[in-house]
């Protein structure tokens, strides 16, 4: 069956998650802030799409201009129910994470934070879990010799791998394991999901790269159409064996297989209910979305006003019926794809989901 026919069930399903969708949007209830701490990295990952490097003149911003930015929410938010998560550049290259994590806690916010690992150790661990780390999130790009290719480092894959088995040990602790597919490793993710369950990891995401910042010049990062749709069967075909929560990122509509490939139906939620502060003080919705994207900065704004009054650009997508999303029978479902696959100067649609797995049929 064509991935295009979503069949009479999926379709009303899909139309009463599209009323839901307009109604979240409206309230726009601030539940996830991500706080880019730092622009610090200790790898040079081919698909980076971020402005991280090594060497930044953007220093880390420091914890209490972001603590007063998130002060100034106010009632705005239920910190029981609102996470924060820090991300880089790489979190851990910042010494006073436990020191934010005991403010964080103390206001009431879960927080986490996502790692490339490399820093993990178990001592670096047991110290963020006694100022209250709630979840993590940590990254490994297929096997030795993927995963190093993609991360530039000859340790990534055994520094990566040592962090997921602590991380497995920990009672009551929110993590899993991300992995960036490519043309490189998608032919090892059934060994890869083997060497996952083997160790004990119970949640597994997988994303493909969007072409943006470095993936935009390495090829390689890029499913071509046959291997985009082979890796939603891989997902549709894992998650039917239960023996290991394995989810598609947030991105993109997928036609038939949504509902098939992770627990929800697509939803971008950036300006919706997430938030994010940059290294530079920008608020933006996800740290992927820059340039005008931006709504407005912590230095100049007051947070709880910017959050109300601003991201129109997110919450009336109607500026992106455009190009071939114009005349898309879908675009009422999927209102023009995942923000961060838009170009941040033009608005243009970067590439669809669909079309690329409609391509590969």
């Amino acid at each position: 069956m064509s991935v295009s026919n979503l069949g009479f069930r999926k379709s009303l399903a899909i139309k009463l998650f599209a009323a839901f969708k307009k109604n979240e949007t409206k309230v726009h209830q601030l539940n996830y802030i991500l706080w880019e701490c730092t622009l610090r990295c200790n790898l040079s990952c081919l698909h980076c799409g971020s402005d991280c490097k090594k060497d930044v003149t953007i220093k880390d911003m420091p914890a209490g201009d972001f603590l007063r930015a998130l002060d100034e929410l106010g009632s705005l938010v239920n910190p029981n129910k609102t996470t924060i998560v820090l991300t880089g550049g790489e979190a851990l290259l910042r010494k006073d994470l436990e020191q934010i994590g005991l403010q964080l806690y103390a206001r009431g916010f879960p927080w986490g934070l996502v790692t490339n690992g490399l820093l993990l150790t178990q001592e670096r661990l047991q110290s963020l879990l006694d100022s209250g780390l709630r979840s993590i999130t940590i990254s490994l790009d297929g096997l030795e010799l993927s995963h190093n290719w993609l991360r530039g480092n000859p340790k990534g894959y055994e520094k990566a791998l040592a962090a997921i088995k602590r991380l497995v040990q920990v009672p009551d602790l929110v993590y899993d394991v991300v992995t960036c597919v490519n043309q490189r490793n998608l032919n090892e993710l059934t060994e890869l999901k083997e060497l996952l369950i083997a160790k004990g990891v119970k949640a597994w995401r997988l994303f493909t790269i969007f072409p943006i910042g470095r993936a935009a010049r390495e090829k390689e990062l890029q499913l071509n159409p046959k291997e985009f749709k082979r890796l939603f069967e891989f997902i549709k075909q894992t998650r039917s064996e239960g023996r290991i929560d394995l989810s598609y990122g947030c991105e993109g509509f997928l036609g038939s297989y949504e509902g098939q490939v992770r627990d929800n139906f697509f939803f971008c939620r950036a300006g919706v209910n997430i938030a994010s502060v940059l290294a530079d003080g920008s608020i933006s919705a996800c740290p992927n979305l820059r340039e005008n994207f931006i709504q407005g900065n912590i230095y100049k704004d007051n947070f709880a006003e910017v959050w109300q009054s601003r991201y129109q650009i997110f919450r009336d997508r109607s500026w992106t019926k455009t190009g071939a999303c114009a005349s898309c029978e879908f675009y009422s479902y999927c209102e023009g794809n995942g923000m961060h696959l838009r170009n941040e100067q033009t608005g243009e649609l970067l590439f669809c989901h669909l079309h690329r797995i409609m391509e590969g049929e």
